[in-house]
């Protein structure tokens, strides 16, 4: 029972010090990690035009009217010429 005891605690103290660590790193980003207000933005438009890419092609898996389909590959082109001009 001693034994379980000390194993525990120092389990815990572990613990807080990598929490202690992670809340050091939180409060003094490094350099590397910083991003202006408008790459972060870049970032999520990106993200945005990936997702609706996705979503695009999920969609003309199973379209089967000729005219969703052609719509479809408009949006499909539309969204692939943002990418590339995002880059």
């Amino acid at each position: 029972m001693w034994q379980n005891t000390i194993m525990a605690r120092g389990w815990e103290s572990k613990d807080v010090e990598a929490q202690t660590e992670e809340a050091q790193e939180l409060k003094a980003p490094s350099d590397k990690t910083t991003k202006s207000v408008d790459q972060m933005q870049k970032d999520r438009d990106k993200q945005g035009l990936e997702l609706s890419r996705k979503r695009i092609l999920n969609e003309l898996e199973v379209a089967t009217h000729p005219n969703h389909r052609k719509s479809l590959e408009a949006a499909l082109a539309h969204l692939d010429q943002k990418l590339n001009e995002s880059k």
